[in-house]
């Protein structure tokens, strides 16, 4: 049958997704919005029913764990509403501030430095295979020196990646299934959905809209995003990401001190995301290990994709101090090393190339220039939220803005502002359950595309 023909209302109920509620529009704030058309191509999809009844099925059971995920991954989902939205109104002008994608160029510096590792390996002397499944040395000693001066990390202590969300499932296999896990809520999806897979946890309770054997940390506005320590439970592991995916909430030394603290007292290490640590505009840590005694019981990973425009390049770091033991005095490194070498070749020695020239100071300079743009996109939306009267958190250290909508099913809000403006955003609730009634709505985009879509937003809200 079309795929045309059949996207119904059904296909994005509810039912689709742990986080998804019924979409209806009561907010007397609300109304019609004029926006631009553009023209699209449209691929139909046909699929044969027949075909998929009869489909030969092999004898090997389904990972019990990965049925236990309530839908697919949060953005891709947002990513299939988006073209469902588009079959429907094929002519519309969609504004994209939902995945938080970057958009602009990659600095000249950066990108000559790849074409010209690209190039030299069509050559005899230039040429190159299998590297060191750690990084390139050049590129781990400019990450030491550049991000973690005098903190005691040494060049060794950096695993060079493909990106931090990968490093995430990666340390997920070092942990095993064995392990308890902390997570804030509202978090980075990676984070639940990987401890899912490999069996952490227990069944989803759709009445609490969480997942058995991970301990939600409550992060609101009313605690300033983060979590009261005196009610967390004790558990193997702490996710956490400063700052913060999705709130933009960058936590203070005083309170990553009393997370170290934390993590000590209870025996636990800490997997610390600072993915966007350069986007910092406060006098906060941009590195766990700032704290004291951060190195025995912390992990960190880190990424070039929202400084450097590497979101499709991929490169990454994580930090595993040699100081860090399992409960047997056995070193984390050398089993994440061992897990490295056994699921990952190295990153790409473009790639490598990039991320060392990122490390220039010209490619610095040009990092934080484009940084500097995503900040402003930042401080527009801010702006044009805050002028509509809603509280908005974040976009002061993150390019994420946070709205609240109280009240109200951050899937309807997320369907509402899609519907009627043809902008998408992200609801907050595919964050974890401490994320509803809110929207997440993300910096990186074209400046005339923001501007446009802050145009829209006060037309609908206004």
């Amino acid at each position: 049958m079309s795929l045309m023909n059949n996207l119904s209302t059904s296909m994005i109920s509810s039912s689709s997704s742990t986080f998804l509620a019924p979409t209806s529009f009561n907010s007397s704030r609300t109304q019609s919005v004029s926006v631009p058309l553009k023209s699209i191509n449209i691929v139909k999809c046909v699929a044969t029913p027949q075909e998929q009844q009869n489909a030969y099925k092999t004898k090997v059971s389904r990972n019990a764990n990965i049925a236990k995920l309530q839908a697919g991954y949060l953005f891709p989902e947002v990513a299939r509403r988006r073209a469902a939205h588009l079959l429907k109104y094929p002519n519309a002008q969609v504004i994209s501030l939902g995945i938080g994608d970057t958009t602009e160029p990659i600095p000249d510096v950066i990108t000559s430095a790849m074409a010209k590792r690209s190039h030299a390996l069509s050559t005899l002397e230039g040429y190159s295979g299998y590297g060191a499944e750690q990084g390139e040395k050049a590129l781990r000693a400019a990450l030491a020196s550049t991000f973690y001066r005098n903190l005691g990390i040494e060049d060794d202590d950096i695993f060079v990646s493909d990106g931090a969300k990968c490093d995430i499932s990666r340390l997920q296999v070092v942990f095993g299934s064995n392990v308890t896990m902390a997570v804030q809520d509202p978090s980075y999806p990676a984070y639940v959905d990987s401890s899912v897979i490999m069996g952490q946890t227990g069944q989803f309770q759709k009445d609490v809209e969480k997942f058995g054997n991970i301990e939600y940390m409550r992060c609101t506005p009313e605690n300033g995003f983060f979590p009261d320590l005196s009610k967390v439970a004790r558990t193997d592991i702490i996710f956490f990401c400063s700052p913060n995916n999705p709130t933009g909430a960058a936590a203070t030394r005083e309170q990553l001190t009393r997370l170290v603290k934390f993590a000590k007292d209870n025996g636990s290490i800490i997997v610390y995301d600072s993915a966007y640590a350069m986007y910092m505009s406060d006098d906060n840590p941009r590195s766990i290990f700032e704290i004291p005694g951060a190195k025995e019981v912390a992990i960190e990973t880190a990424s070039f994709s929202k400084y450097a425009g590497f979101t499709g390049v991929r490169l990454g770091w994580t930090v595993v101090p040699k100081q860090l033991l399992f409960s047997d005095g056995f070193p984390v490194a050398k089993d994440f090393n061992r897990i490295v070498c056994t699921c990952f070749n190295g990153a790409s020695n473009i790639a490598q190339a990039g991320g060392l020239a990122c490390l220039s100071p010209e490619g610095l300079e040009a990092m934080q220039e484009v940084i500097g743009f995503y900040k402003e996109n930042t401080k527009i939306i801010v702006e044009t939220f805050n002028s509509l009267g809603f509280k908005v958190y974040g976009g002061k250290n993150a390019p994420y803005v946070w709205v609240h909508f109280p009240g109200r099913s951050s899937w309807d809000v997320f369907s509402e502002i899609l519907e009627k403006t043809h902008i998408v955003t992200t609801p907050g609730s595919g964050f974890g359950p401490g994320g509803e009634g809110f929207i997440r709505v993300s910096a990186f985009g074209h400046r005339e595309n923001v501007l446009e879509a802050c145009r829209r937003f006060k037309q609908l809200y206004n």
